[in-house]
C-alpha cells in the first residue's frame, strides 16, 4: 500500500496556529488575564474640607470678650465662682472633631445674661459632594429656619403724622403764609424723624450679613418672658468653609419696662463671630 508523502510546512503552520490561541497577541490583543469590561476609568473624589479639628469651644472665647457679652461676670465676688464662671460649661459631645460647644450664665443686678458658641465641622460621606457644599447647604437651611425678613427698600416710606397736621390746621395763625410755613417745618421735621427712624430700623432688622465668613446672617428676637420681663435673643451664625459657628447671645433685663438694646446686643455678638472668624482663619 502506498504511504502518504508527510509535508513538514504544514506541521509548522498548524504549530503556530495553536501558538496563537493560547497567548496574547502582539498588537496588544486581550489574554485570558484581561477583564473586557475594565476601562481604566478612575472616579473624581470630592476635595476634603479646609478643617480637619475644631478648636476647644470655651478656650476660643477671650475674658475680654465675655467682660464685654456678660457685664456682671466681673462683679462676682467669690474668686472660685467667678473663674468657674469665665470657664464656662462645654456642651456634651461624642466627637469633639466634629461638634464643639460651651455655655455661659451669668447674673446681675441688671440683666441675666446667657452666652452659648457651638461649632460644627461638616464632612460629606458622598465622594461626588465636597465637604464645603455639603456645609453650604446645611447653612442655607439654617438661614431658611430663621425666616430673614425680605430687605426693605431704602426711602421707601415717608409719612406724616395726623396730630402734627391737626395741631398746624388749629392753631390761630397770623397769616396764611405763615401758617404754610409752618406746617411746611413741622411736616419735614416728622419725615426727617420718621426716615431716621425707619433707617435705623432698617440697620438692625435680621439680614444676612456680607462681612463675615464666606456667608453669614444675624437674627434679633425681642420676646416678653412672663408677664413684664424683656428678653431679647441675638443669633449670628457664620460658615467658613466646611465649618460653621453659631453664637447665641440673651439677655433679659431684671427691671419693669426696660428692654435689652439691640445694637449694643449685635454689635456685642458681631465683634465675637468676627474674632472666631479670624482665629479659625489663623
Amino acid at each position: 500500500m502506498q504511504r502518504k508523502a508527510y509535508v513538514p510546512g504544514v506541521a509548522a503552520l498548524l504549530a503556530a496556529l495553536l501558538a496563537g490561541c493560547t497567548s496574547g497577541s502582539d498588537d496588544g490583543g486581550t489574554t485570558d488575564n484581561s477583564n473586557p469590561g475594565d476601562t481604566g476609568a478612575v472616579t473624581a473624589v470630592a476635595e476634603p474640607g479646609r478643617y480637619d479639628a475644631l478648636p476647644e469651644a470655651c478656650r476660643a472665647v477671650g475674658r475680654s470678650a465675655l467682660d464685654s457679652l456678660l457685664p456682671g461676670i466681673r462683679l462676682i465676688p467669690d474668686e472660685t465662682q467667678r473663674e468657674n464662671a469665665y470657664q464656662g460649661q462645654a456642651t456634651l459631645t461624642f466627637d469633639t472633631d466634629r461638634k464643639a460647644g460651651c455655655r455661659w450664665k451669668v447674673e446681675s443686678t441688671d440683666a441675666i445674661d446667657h452666652l452659648s458658641v457651638d461649632l460644627e465641622r461638616v464632612v460629606s460621606y458622598d465622594n461626588a459632594v465636597s465637604d464645603d457644599s455639603q456645609a453650604e447647604t446645611l447653612f442655607a437651611r439654617k438661614v431658611t429656619a430663621a425666616g430673614l425678613p425680605a430687605p426693605t427698600p431704602s426711602g421707601s416710606t415717608t409719612a406724616t403724622t395726623p396730630s402734627t397736621s391737626a395741631s398746624a390746621s388749629t392753631s390761630p395763625s397770623p397769616s396764611p403764609s405763615a401758617s404754610a410755613s409752618a406746617s411746611a417745618s413741622a411736616s419735614a421735621s416728622a419725615s426727617a424723624s420718621a426716615s431716621a427712624s425707619a433707617s435705623a430700623s432698617a440697620d438692625l432688622q435680621p439680614r444676612l450679613l456680607e462681612d463675615l465668613g464666606d456667608e453669614a446672617f444675624v437674627n434679633d428676637v425681642l420676646a416678653s418672658s412672663g408677664s413684664t420681663a424683656k428678653q431679647r435673643v441675638v443669633t449670628v451664625a457664620f460658615r467658613t468653609s466646611n465649618v460653621i459657628v453659631t453664637i447665641v447671645y440673651e439677655e433679659q433685663a431684671t427691671s419693669i419696662g426696660v428692654v435689652p438694646d439691640s445694637k449694643e446686643m449685635q454689635d456685642r455678638a458681631r465683634k465675637l463671630a468676627a474674632q472666631l472668624a479670624d482665629s479659625l482663619a489663623g
